[in-house]
């Protein structure tokens, strides 16, 4: 791997995105601490949320603000990683560690609960996201998004929305009871499991490179530009990402596709021990409460 130091420290360290992260991290901070003078409803908030919270930004700036995401420019496979980390590890950890009651002044006051409302039906909301991620990475598409800043910008923070909108019926309830059994949950991660894994295989089993982001050199210039500043970037003789890497560009794209897999499914895995265990033992506890009140009846009718 070439020396990525050339490239300088703001598009290592990403300070502008680091100053973001740190403004959200004081306003959550803020928000817990003075909730009874904020917050007309509120409840105190665990550890465990806030340590949720505050993990989901630190993974969220290692992943977008570190020079991993430099990296994510010359290999695909990073690209890739980063990907299913964003949006099946970092989603999650933001929405558990939200609060409710902050949630219901960001999300669930008219009009737009009405829409956070619609688009969080689990259906639309499975639809939306694997359909939006798997379009993002159609080459054509793709090419287009990865080297316009705009359309980037806009890209990710669409599938970031919507990857909000496909976790929440999992962790949070959609109204005061409309709340998925666990059993619908658990299909609800099969259901996501296999609705991702066609862009996956896509991207596996393709025998030459799809993507002109990596392999074309003009366009991978111009996808370098969305994280190096463009004076840096004029200043440095590039030909492509091979000089940063001897991986052949097949190689890792295909690399790229089985890390989405194997990262997908082990989110995923994990996710549906978390209910299945829970849903045992609220079952459990539910069997332990009848026979309580059966055994109650019977030694009152002694």
């Amino acid at each position: 791997m070439g020396n990525l130091a050339l490239f300088g420290f703001e598009a290592l360290w990403s300070p502008y995105y680091l100053a973001i992260l740190g403004i959200l991290a004081a306003l959550y901070f803020s928000a817990v601490r003075h909730r009874n003078k904020w917050f007309k409803y509120s409840e105190e908030v665990s550890w465990q949320q806030k340590a949720s919270f505050y993990g989901g930004l630190a993974l969220l700036y290692i992943l977008k603000g570190s020079p991993l995401d430099l990296l994510g420019h010359i290999l695909f496979s990073v690209h890739m990683t980063q990907m299913a980390l964003v949006y099946l590890v970092v989603t999650p950890l933001l929405i558990i560690g939200i609060p409710g009651w902050i949630w219901n002044v960001i999300l669930l006051r008219s009009p737009v609960r009405q829409i956070f409302m619609f688009l969080t039906q689990p259906i639309l909301a499975l639809i939306l996201f694997n359909g939006i991620f798997s379009l993002y990475h159609t080459p054509l598409v793709f090419d287009i998004v990865k080297t316009n800043p705009v359309y980037h910008a806009a890209a990710t923070s669409l599938i970031f929305l919507t990857s909000i909108c496909m976790w929440w019926p999992v962790f949070r309830k959609r109204g005061n009871s409309d709340e998925m059994s666990s059993l619908m949950k658990i299909g609800y991660i099969f259901a996501n499991g296999v609705l991702l894994t066609p862009a996956c295989a896509l991207i596996i089993f393709a025998k030459d490179p799809l993507y002109a982001a990596y392999s074309d050199p003009a366009s991978w210039m111009n996808a370098m530009a969305l994280c190096v500043p463009g004076n840096m970037l004029s200043g440095l003789n590039l030909s492509g990402p091979e000089v940063f890497t001897s991986m052949p560009l097949t190689e890792d794209q295909q690399l790229g596709g089985i890390l989405m897999k194997i990262i997908q499914e082990a989110v995923y895995g994990t996710i549906l021990g978390y209910i299945f265990f829970k849903w045992v033992r609220i079952e459990r506890e539910k069997d332990n409460r009848e026979l309580q009140a059966i055994l109650s009846e019977k030694e009152h009718r002694i």
